[in-house]
């Protein structure tokens, strides 16, 4: 019996990769519902090839539009409820999650209180929420699969493996476009610099956070949740091939390491069969043509914002959801071209700075804190140097 997913973020990265995985192995799955934020063309090509029955669109003044270009038998869902509905379609065994920023938590929330496992490339919902989400996890039993790659391998690492023999969870970075910049320089960059990503292809929200680290230091938030490992077991190193991606160190000293070509559809498709792997579309190794695996130190002096994750992990409550927040503000007035790339940063901790945090909070707090972190984010004056 084929197994029924739906995919939220179909358009993104990610979600273009989860198509051509199902394409792949279309034997395995039946895809029963797509969302997307606006790009409809897209959108409707994907229901047409997949034959998918149900489709949500966020942006609700495009419907007509894609009403006009979808199959007869295709239902159209309309904003964030229509999200909702998707996420949580009766006949869905799996929802893959991959909307950018904060939109993915509510539909991954409902979705597990519906009882569908969920594959996870939203990082930003463990991020805000990894207390809340995971006991909903542990109470209705479902599966919360990775797909980041970083995650995804130290979730292979660990399969088979007692906690207790855990030591370390190393994730590997990178390191960016920036890896090995002066800060002189790396105040001058500009938006299309800071998104040459010198290994993946992402999105360019994903790209910028990559070369600021912050992309990292929402995996080590991530990482904290999804594998219940305390902050100061969660190290980062940076590893420019990007060939390993990930790493766990046992309390013997040993090391277990899950490398592969840096693809993102290697993980989209062990997140999307497991426990099952399956013949895939890309080449292994050569480890005969492999010129060298280096490792270093990230620079946190120039890079601060593995500092700012390990102090959200300390503070607690709402501080990494305020954390995130304020960095999605700082990502679009760059993009904008209203502050410099190291500007970023300073937005972060001044946020982070001036919130009052709250301990243990509801969804509704939680949601109440990304909402004044943004407002808080677009209001920082940066001076003009």
């Amino acid at each position: 019996m084929k197994k029924k997913i739906v995919i939220l973020g179909s358009t993104g990265s990610i979600g273009r990769n989860a198509v051509h995985v199902v394409k792949h192995l279309a034997g395995e799955f039946e895809v029963v519902g797509l969302a997307a934020r606006g790009n409809i063309e897209m959108l409707a090509r994907q229901a047409r090839e997949l034959k998918c029955r149900h489709v949500a669109l966020a942006d609700t003044s495009r419907l007509d539009e894609l009403g006009k270009i979808l199959p007869a038998n295709c239902r159209i869902h309309g904003g964030r409820n229509g999200i909702l509905e998707i996420a949580t379609l009766p006949e869905a065994d799996l929802v893959l999650c991959a909307i950018v920023g904060t939109g993915g938590l509510v539909p991954v929330l409902e979705a597990v209180k519906a009882g569908k496992d969920i594959a996870i490339a939203s990082k930003e919902v463990l991020v805000m929420a990894g207390e809340l989400v995971m006991k909903e996890v542990s109470k209705r039993k479902v599966k919360f699969l990775p797909v980041d790659s970083e995650h995804s391998a130290i979730f292979q690492c660990l399969e088979g493996k007692r906690e207790a023999d855990v030591s370390k969870i190393i994730l590997t970075a990178s390191g960016g476009p920036f890896r090995g910049g002066k800060l002189c320089e790396i105040r001058r960059a500009t938006y299309e610099s800071a998104l040459a990503h010198p290994v993946w292809e992402m999105g360019p929200k994903v790209s910028i956070d990559s070369a600021t680290l912050m992309n990292k230091a929402l995996e080590i938030i991530e990482a904290r949740w999804l594998f219940n490992v305390p902050a100061e077991n969660i190290d980062v190193v940076i590893h420019p091939q990007s060939v390993i991606h990930s790493m766990v160190e046992f309390i013997d000293g040993t090391v277990l390491a899950q490398m592969s070509t840096p693809d993102m559809r290697f993980p989209i498709q062990y997140a999307l069969t497991y426990p099952v792997k399956h013949r895939g579309l890309l080449k292994p190794l050569d480890f005969a043509k492999l010129a060298g695996l280096t490792f270093e130190r990230p620079d946190r002096r120039t890079f601060p914002s593995l500092d700012f994750a390990y102090e959200a992990l300390k503070c607690g409550g709402t501080v990494p959801a305020v954390m995130n927040a304020a960095n999605e503000i700082a990502v679009e007035r760059f993009r904008k071209s209203e502050i410099r790339f190291t500007d970023i940063w300073a937005i972060i901790e001044k946020v982070m700075s001036s919130h009052k945090k709250l301990d243990r909070p509801s969804l509704d707090a939680i949601l109440s804190a990304d909402k004044w972190a943004r407002a808080a984010a677009a209001s920082v004056k940066i001076r003009k140097r």
